[in-house]
């Protein structure tokens, strides 16, 4: 482990707990450049935040034992009031770290834009998000898939969100930050991976009683494999049933289907269409 990963890897095991942090499922095992730009940010955060923290830890309890109430080395001076050093150095660490905390919370928020593209030809997917699953429809390959995300590891991939009913919050850890999924409204995230892998996606917004349900896989596969496995589940596929989302509501849904309806995403994503399919 390299050293701008110690830290961050002990604060989240103390965080989330020993189970989590073995799975390593979160962005500080970036898979991806999203990823790894937002745990290098959060690297700087910490370590600019030491500047304060540590001096105060180490301070303190040096200041506890020099002025102690019996036999502390301390000389005590009733007559004392102020000093201007120590006011300049009290008040101009904080506003120089508060400064630069503000600069990096800028540069980030551009440079990490879920909507900026990550790179030219983006494979384009559908997400709709639904009570308990998501589709992924990829328009160009006239597929759909339950709960499985597909990527092309050679390929970015510019992921458009909407939501059938109430709000969700979908992010793929490793991959890419968070991104809401509304309904009547689209969103977009981009994302990409760095390698061929499986990674767990999932909702972060309560959203009702299957809420815990929401959650997908996002597999990335070498280029060769990603056609053939594109192919594979067009041959084996059958027809998008115009309820598909009442079947996958009742757990009588398949894996994959053929993307005859082309205009779903459209009609869900509308404006008109919230609520109509509750």
């Amino acid at each position: 482990m390299t050293p701008d990963r110690i830290l961050p890897t002990c604060l989240l095991f103390f965080a989330v707990g020993a189970p989590a942090a073995a799975q390593e499922q979160g962005f500080l095992w970036a898979a991806g450049p999203v990823a790894e730009a937002q745990r290098a940010h959060f690297v700087s955060i910490l370590w600019w935040m030491a500047v304060v923290t540590v001096p105060l830890l180490i301070g303190l309890p040096l200041i506890l034992w020099r002025y102690r109430l019996n036999g502390g080395g301390g000389r005590y001076r009733r007559d004392w009031g102020a000093s201007p050093l120590a006011e300049v150095a009290i008040w101009s660490v904080p506003v120089v770290v508060v400064g630069f905390l503000a600069w990096n919370l800028w540069h980030a928020t551009l440079s990490l834009d879920p909507y900026r593209p990550l790179g030219p030809d983006p494979l384009e997917v559908q997400a709709i998000a639904a009570e308990g699953h998501f589709l992924f429809l990829y328009p160009d390959e006239g597929i759909v898939t339950v709960d499985r995300l597909l990527l092309d590891a050679d390929r970015t991939a510019r992921l458009k969100l909407t939501s059938v009913d109430v709000l969700r919050s979908v992010m793929v850890p490793r991959l890419a930050g968070q991104i809401y999924a509304m309904p009547g409204m689209t969103t977009e995230l981009n994302l990409a991976a760095f390698a061929p892998g499986t990674y767990a996606g999932l909702n972060t917004q309560y959203s009702g009683p299957l809420f815990p349900e929401e959650r997908f896989e996002t597999e990335a596969l070498p280029e060769t494999n990603w056609h053939a496995r594109i192919e594979a589940t067009r041959d084996g596929a059958g027809p998008l049933p115009p309820d598909v989302l009442q079947r996958i509501a009742m757990g009588d849904g398949a894996e994959a289907y053929l993307a005859a309806d082309a205009d779903l995403f459209a009609r869900i994503a509308a404006p008109s269409s919230h609520g109509a399919h509750r």
